[in-house]
């Protein structure tokens, strides 16, 4: 048997559809992307240009691709599923480097377009006045929960057996992103079908920046739910004091990596391009001050270095946790650090 490594591509190759989902309570309809093991005779397909999937993505709807194939036949069976929550003023495919990587090792992943994505209440107005802009950030705030316990009725209700696809109810993990990684610590306080959690750089410190979002955690689990912290060290938007604050604060069982030389963009897809486009986009007031604490991308670590460091990390936490797999265990249980400098990825682990 080979030696585990979770930076190393899966033997599966990625398969992925959208398929709308009809919250008939909320009356919205929700895109969902769904990234799930494919069949034997898409090998490597997933990794070529040519047969890889592309498509369109705001802003500017540039042209993209992803590791994977569009609409594969699936490898049937029954596998663990991990949702992704997504920044606010992005998407559901934000992060699909890691999406795909876990999905290649045999996990069934689902992401929404949230709710300020698709309801047109919550977008944001013209001339906008300081009441209404509280109202809308209130109201997209106490929508995102709900949308993923929504995403998990859906996926849970049989979304994937259509194509062969079954997740397990009892091996369910979350994973998100700035104001996602708030999305996925809160769900995990009201939804006790969750079993591990990834937070990537996430809200909800209690002393934030102008301009942030207000949200507030209360750790209320109720149980022990083991919590990945993947954190940036020079992270401008949500800064490291604020991370230390939160990991303090989570119960049970938890651990925090910082990745050196790395700002919020780092856990998204096409790190250097969104990083140099926010930072030097023309912007006012409150956003206009985080630009100028933001370093130049030549100075951070490359997005390749920050995508391996999130997906190797992300995927071991969930095979330790949601399968049990004693190698991912072993691997957690060594010297991560040293793991990380093999890869060329400076970064430090923090336990307590």
């Amino acid at each position: 048997m080979s030696e585990y490594d979770p930076f190393a591509r899966g033997g599966f190759p990625a398969g992925v559809r959208t398929i709308p989902a009809h919250d008939t309570a909320r009356d919205r309809v929700f895109p969902c992307e769904i990234w799930y093991p494919a069949a034997p005779q898409h090998a490597g397909h997933d990794l070529a240009p040519g047969s890889q999937d592309s498509f369109t993505a705001p802003p500017g709807n540039a042209s993209r691709s992803q590791a994977a194939v569009r609409d594969a036949a699936a490898l049937p069976g029954d596998y663990p599923l991990s949702v992704f929550s997504h920044p606010s003023g992005s998407d559901r495919r934000a992060a699909t480097f890691l999406c795909t990587h876990l999905c290649s090792h045999g996990h069934v992943v689902a992401a929404l377009d949230h709710s300020e994505v698709v309801a047109p209440e919550l977008a944001r107005k013209t001339n906008e006045a300081s009441e209404q802009t509280s109202a809308r950030w209130q109201a997209l705030i106490a929508s995102r929960v709900p949308d993923i316990r929504f995403l998990l009725d859906h996926m849970l209700g049989g979304a994937t057996l259509d194509f062969g696809i079954h997740v397990d109810p009892g091996r369910i993990g979350v994973v998100g992103h700035s104001l996602g990684g708030w999305t996925a610590l809160a769900a995990t306080e009201v939804d006790r079908r969750i079993r591990a959690v990834v937070a990537l750089a996430p809200a909800g410190a209690s002393i934030r920046k102008p301009g942030i979002l207000p949200v507030t955690l209360g750790f209320h689990w109720g149980r022990d739910v083991p919590a990945l912290y993947l954190v940036a060290e020079n992270d401008t938007s949500l800064p490291l004091a604020g991370m230390h604050e939160l990991f303090q604060r989570t119960p049970g069982t938890k651990r925090m990596m910082i990745l050196r030389r790395a700002d919020h963009a780092h856990f998204m897809d096409n790190t250097e391009e969104v990083h140099e486009s926010f930072r030097t986009m023309p912007l006012a007031g409150d956003l206009a001050e985080l630009q100028k604490e933001m370093r130049p991308i030549a100075e951070l670590c490359s997005g390749e270095e920050a995508h391996l460091f999130a997906r190797g990390l992300t995927l071991c936490h969930m095979d330790a946790t949601l399968r049990r797999q004693e190698d991912a265990q072993r691997f957690l249980a060594g010297d991560l650090e040293a793991s990380l400098a093999e890869r060329g990825i400076d970064a430090i682990d923090h336990r307590t």
